[in-house]
């Protein structure tokens, strides 16, 4: 933004220059070499932080919407104003996380121990413990070995190739969440493209194909299972907090554990992987049909490489223990508490070091997730959250779709859009409340709207900045930013369908 500023006012000084003004050519040096220049910057480039308080300001003074509470106003103007941040980002996001927690007590009054102890859930445990389990797997460095395994199974055929990857890609990311695996997977995808032709022109469509499948392959996998990703861990949270009564047998159905996430959603990523490569496939056609030529060297790398070590063997092991850990103990003892022992353990037999862990784990993300969930929490205890799907819904009664599949698919589109502009997780922080609530108002099962809520949350095909995953594969530089248009609405639509189909089809059967 500086830049262009610099770069227009400069045009303007050399124009009036040029004419022969010289008094506003002095004139804008002095500007220039003045603070108010670096003023002007600032103001030019924080415009989204004032207006988004400017909306806040007009909100709290707009009279009071029948069945609001005044604490409710005041939630969801924190909330509205969180999201203005989210999508334009003028400030740092870990800022926005501690305006929120800021907000609460200044705005809400309520007491900053009562805050902080909502800060720290056994989801945000989950979410830092498994920030810092993906950045020991991987600093292992088993990218070549992995595209070697993949190409084992495949064969060297580019359609089957894509698929392995998108398939290897997906299953991991539903472990490991997709941003992980998307930096895993990169080198993998890059090293197979290189190693078919040095030219980047002659393997651009094969770059798109490959780099797409990694993905779009993390992304629909990081619904599969609770550690995928952090809306799903936001999502368990959200169905406790609202309806989990320890006292009452008929709500423990809404104590969500790791393998009942897998029974509803990992059918529903497992289906969609061969719809990732005809997508692809069908939209760029790439040329090459066949890579062997890539396998021969890559072949020839790894044998020079040598044999894996025991640190490679360790980690697969551990992660494996970490893995049953979620599924076996999880319901006992949380999900948190497995991932915060598992990065334990990582430090203790010394696979990773705490300064590696400290460097490679984004703590303003745990902050980030910590207070949207602290803020959606008092969107349900202040009735913001009820408030608001009672209106949305009454926006949808003219349409016929207040209800059943209609409401399904309102809820699906709404969280798409809302995913393509922000990251997943703050989606569903922000939505589950709201899309909770709604199931209760609309007389809908809380578990289904909450499934189609978080798996919708994964279809931010669209953008380079819609998932982790797409922003780090576009910065290979093979891609460009309308390839992930070309082929995005196609995965949109297919995987709205899908979802759609699996909540009218499959996931009665697991009620």
């Amino acid at each position: 933004m500086e830049h262009r500023i610099d770069h227009s006012l400069a045009r303007t000084a050399r124009a009036a220059l040029t004419r022969g003004q010289g008094t506003l050519g002095l004139g804008w040096r002095r500007f220039n070499a003045s603070p108010y220049r670096t003023l002007l910057v600032y103001l030019l480039a924080k415009k989204w932080l004032f207006f988004a308080v400017l909306v806040g300001i007009a909100m709290l003074d707009l009279p009071l919407p029948e069945g609001l509470t005044e604490a409710g106003r005041i939630v969801l103007t924190m909330s509205v104003v969180a999201t203005i941040l989210f999508v334009t980002e003028p400030i740092p996001l870990p800022a926005v996380a501690l305006l929120i927690v800021v907000g609460q007590v200044l705005l809400l009054g309520l007491d900053s121990s009562e805050v902080a102890r909502s800060l720290m859930s056994d989801s945000v445990l989950f979410i830092m413990g498994s920030l810092m389990i993906a950045v020991a797997v991987v600093k292992q460095k088993l990218d070549k070995r992995l595209a070697f395994l993949i190409v084992r199974f495949t064969g060297t055929k580019t359609s089957n190739v894509c698929m392995g990857i998108a398939l290897v890609s997906g299953v991991l990311a539903s472990f490991i969440g997709e941003h992980t695996v998307a930096a895993m997977m990169l080198p993998v995808g890059v090293t197979l493209i290189s190693l078919t032709s040095d030219d980047p022109a002659r393997v651009r469509r094969l770059a798109i194909v490959v780099l797409l499948s990694i993905s779009y392959g993390a992304s629909i996998a990081g619904i599969g299972t609770p550690s995928g990703g952090a809306r799903n861990a936001i999502m368990i949270g959200y169905w406790r907090e609202f309806f989990f009564d320890p006292g009452n047998p008929e709500t423990f159905r809404y104590a969500v554990d790791y393998l009942k996430w897998m029974a509803f959603a990992y059918p529903v990523f497992l289906i969609q992987i061969p719809f990732v490569t005809s997508i692809l496939f069908w939209t760029f056609r790439p040329k090459q049909k066949s890579i062997a030529r890539a396998v021969v060297r890559l072949r020839a790398q790894l044998a020079d490489q040598g044999p894996m070590k025991p640190a490679d063997w360790a980690t697969i092991g551990l992660f494996i223990l970490i893995l049953l850990g979620w599924i076996l103990l999880s319901d006992g003892i949380g999900l948190g508490t497995v991932a915060v022992l598992g990065a334990a353990a990582f430090l203790v037999i010394g696979l990773v070091r705490w300064e590696e862990l400290n460097n490679g784990v984004n703590w303003g993300v745990v902050l980030l997730y910590a207070a949207v969930i602290s803020l959606g929490v008092e969107m349900k205890v202040t009735g913001a959250a009820l408030w608001v799907a009672q209106s949305f819904l009454s926006l949808l009664q003219p349409l016929g779709v207040d209800s059943g599949f209609g409401l399904w698919a309102a809820v699906s589109v709404l969280t798409s859009a809302v995913t393509n502009t922000m990251s997943n997780g703050a989606a569903v922080a922000v939505l589950g409340p709201i899309t909770l609530n709604l199931a209760v108002v609309a007389g809908e099962e809380p578990l289904v709207i909450g499934f189609i809520t978080a798996i919708s949350s994964a279809f931010a095909y669209l953008t380079v900045v819609g998932t982790p995953a797409c922003t780090i594969v576009y910065a290979s530089g093979y891609l460009r930013t309308t390839d992930f248009l070309k082929a995005g609405w196609k995965m949109m639509v297919v995987s709205t369908i899908i979802t759609l189909l699996a909540a009218w089809l499959y996931w009665p059967l697991l009620l």
